[in-house]
């Protein structure tokens, strides 16, 4: 199925189509841009012919593999506030997405290759991604845990610099204290009355 196609795949086609995806964010993360199509059809087990009829061109593989990967983080959201407290669940959601960005950098150069031939895949990422801390946001602010005034691009900008400053083993080590900074700095803190000694 391709954008011009919006027919539901068979749930063969359907599973060549999720293992092409799979397969290609691993191969892009591992070996950049360079990997051949050719080479990813054979390692999903599939033949290139199959892969060309899900995705015409490379571009829209790489799409595709970042998209598919990115919905992880975005779905957990929902699934962290049904097994704990707001505050918790943001505080856990922080946690998975740096560990995504950490892991995923290698896709970058694929990801600058397709910017270059004029795809924006950012901007839908941007919108999931949003979309997956505003939810948390709300759901903290609702409870009383989480001040009404923070906002979800302060939070996602914050999240994606700790990421991108990730790049040593010391680093990864401080990176659990520098989110528990962040969280403390958007829990609800009560104003405690002071009282005038005098």
């Amino acid at each position: 199925m391709t954008a011009a196609d919006p027919r539901p795949l068979r749930a063969d086609a359907r599973r060549n189509r999720d293992r092409l995806i799979e397969v290609a964010a691993r191969a892009f993360a591992q070996d950049g841009p360079d990997v051949t199509l050719e080479a990813i059809a054979k390692e999903a087990g599939v033949g290139i012919g199959t892969l060309y009829r899900h995705f015409a061109t490379r571009e829209e593989l790489v799409e595709a593999a970042y998209r598919g990967e990115l919905a992880q983080p975005c779905d957990s959201a929902a699934q962290l506030l049904g097994s704990r407290e707001p505050d918790a669940a943001l505080r856990a959601w922080m946690d998975g997405f740096v560990r995504y960005m950490t892991t995923k950098r290698g896709m970058s150069d694929a990801l600058r290759a397709l910017i270059a031939s004029g795809g924006d895949p950012f901007s839908h990422g941007r919108a999931m991604l949003t979309a997956a801390i505003t939810e948390l946001l709300h759901a903290g602010t609702a409870a009383g845990l989480i001040r009404s005034d923070a906002d979800p691009t302060d939070v996602l900008f914050s999240l994606s610099g700790l990421s991108l400053a990730a790049t040593t083993p010391e680093h990864h080590a401080r990176m659990a204290r520098l989110l528990d900074l962040l969280m403390d700095g958007l829990r609800h803190h009560a104003a405690v009355d002071t009282v005038d000694p005098g």
